[in-house]
C-alpha cells in the first residue's frame, strides 16, 4: 500500500485545506492540466494578435515616414492603409495597457499572498478581483490559507492536549520513584503499582497517537478478510464479561440471522468495538444494560452499541469524535472515539452517535459487507 494521504496519492479524497465544493487535481474533478493549457492558449492568442497589430502599426509609421520623404508612393489609398494600420496599432497598445493593468494588480496580490503563506503567515488573504480565472484562483487560495490556519491552530491545540495528558502519568511515575529512591516508600508491590499503572497509561496514549497518525496520513494498513458478525460480537462481549459483572451491568447482543459478513480487518475492528463497549461500561448505571445490535442494510452492516447510561452532554455530542474531546466525568485521554471514527472511515464506512440523558447513548458503525457472488 502506498504511503501518504489519499489526496496526495490521487485516490479521490480532498485535502483538509482545500475548499469544499471546489474540484481539484485529484481523481473525480476537472482536468486541471487541460484547464491550465486553456488559459495559456487564451493568453497566447491575445499576445499573438496584439503582436500582429503592433507590427501593422510599425508598418504604418514606417510607410508614412517613407512617403513623407518621397521614398515610396504617397497615393491616397496607400496613405489611408498606413494611417489605418497606425490607428489599429495605437488601439492595440491601449488595449494591451488596459489588460495588463487589469491583470497586474490581482496577479501581484496573488504572488504577494503566496509569498506570505510560504513565509508562515497563514492569515494572508488576497482580494478576489480580475478575470474569472483569477477570481477562482483567489477564492481557492483564500480558502486554502484559511484551512491551513485552522489546521495550524488545531495542531497547536493537539500538542497542548498531548502535553497535558502526558503530565499526569509522568508526575505519578516521578513522585513514586523519587519517594522510593529517598527511602520514604519501600520498593514493594503496593508502591510500585502506581508506577506500573502510569506506565500502562503512557503506553496506551502512545499507541492511540500512533493509530491516529497512521489514519490521518493514509498509512493505516488494513488486513481485510470476512468477519462473521455474530462471532465477532460474542467474542468482544465475552472479553468484557468480568468487568461488566463487577459493575453490575448486563451485556446483551442481538445480531440478525441473515446479516452478511463484514469486509474488514478483524484486529482493528475488535479494537473499535471494544472501545465502544468499554466507554459504555464507564458511563453505565449499576443494574443497567449494554446491548450490541447487528443488522444488514444492503451492501452495509450496521453495528450499534446501545447503553442506558447518563448520556453525552448536548454541547459535547457534535464534537464527540474529535481528538481529546471528553466529558467532565471521563477518565480517558479523549482519543478513543477519534480512533473509532478514523478506523471505520479507513474501512470506507462511517460512525454516528445519538444520545439523551433519559435514554442513554447509541453509537452506530456503518461498515462494508462482503460482496456476494
Amino acid at each position: 500500500m502506498s504511503n501518504g494521504p489519499p489526496w496526495r496519492r490521487g485516490e479521490g479524497r480532498r485535502p483538509p485545506w482545500w475548499p469544499e465544493g471546489e474540484s481539484g487535481p485529484w481523481a473525480g474533478g476537472q482536468n486541471w492540466g487541460r484547464h491550465g493549457r486553456r488559459i495559456a492558449r487564451r493568453i497566447g492568442c491575445f499576445v499573438g494578435l496584439a503582436f500582429l497589430v503592433f507590427l501593422s502599426a510599425i508598418f504604418g509609421v514606417v510607410w508614412l515616414l517613407l512617403s513623407a520623404f518621397g521614398a515610396v508612393s504617397s497615393a491616397p489609398f496607400d496613405t489611408a492603409v498606413a494611417v489605418t494600420a497606425l490607428v489599429l496599432g495605437g488601439a492595440a497598445v491601449a488595449v494591451a495597457i488596459l489588460v495588463l493593468r487589469r491583470l497586474a494588480a490581482p496577479v501581484g496580490a496573488l504572488i504577494e499572498g503566496a509569498h506570505r503563506i510560504e513565509s508562515g503567515d497563514l492569515s494572508a488573504r488576497v482580494p478576489v478581483r480580475g478575470p474569472s480565472d483569477l477570481r477562482s484562483l483567489a477564492r481557492a487560495m483564500n480558502a486554502m490559507s484559511g484551512r491551513l490556519e485552522a489546521e495550524e491552530t488545531r495542531r497547536r491545540s493537539v500538542l497542548a492536549d498531548i502535553a497535558h495528558e502526558l503530565r499526569t502519568p509522568l508526575s505519578i511515575i516521578r513522585g513514586q520513584a523519587e519517594a522510593i529512591a529517598d527511602g520514604i516508600y519501600p520498593a514493594d508491590a503496593e508502591h510500585m503499582a502506581p508506577i506500573v499503572s502510569a506506565t500502562e497509561s503512557l503506553e496506551m496514549l502512545v499507541n492511540d497517537l500512533g493509530t491516529l497518525t497512521l489514519a490521518e496520513s493514509g498509512a493505516l494498513r488494513l488486513h481485510r478478510e470476512p468477519v462473521d458478525v455474530a462471532v465477532f460480537v460474542n467474542e468482544t462481549l465475552s472479553a468484557f464479561g468480568a468487568e461488566a459483572r463487577a459493575a453490575g451491568v448486563q451485556l446483551t447482543e442481538r445480531v440478525d440471522a441473515g446479516v452478511p459478513a463484514i469486509d474488514g480487518d478483524p484486529g482493528r475492528l475488535r479494537g473499535v468495538l471494544g472501545n465502544l463497549v468499554s466507554n459504555a461500561l464507564a458511563h453505565a448505571r449499576a443494574g443497567g444494560t449494554i446491548r450490541v445490535e447487528g443488522i444488514g442494510s444492503g451492501r452495509w452492516v450496521l453495528l450499534t452499541v446501545r447503553d442506558d447510561g447518563t448520556g453525552i452532554p448536548a454541547d459535547l455530542l457534535p464534537r464527540v469524535f474529535d481528538r481529546f474531546v471528553k466529558g467532565p466525568s471521563s477518565t480517558g485521554s479523549g482519543l478513543g472515539l477519534a480512533i473509532v471514527r478514523d478506523v471505520v472511515e479507513a474501512h470506507g464506512g462511517s460512525v454516528t452517535a445519538t444520545s439523551t440523558a433519559a435514554d442513554g447513548t447509541a453509537i452506530t458503525l456503518k461498515l462494508p459487507a462482503v460482496a456476494l457472488g
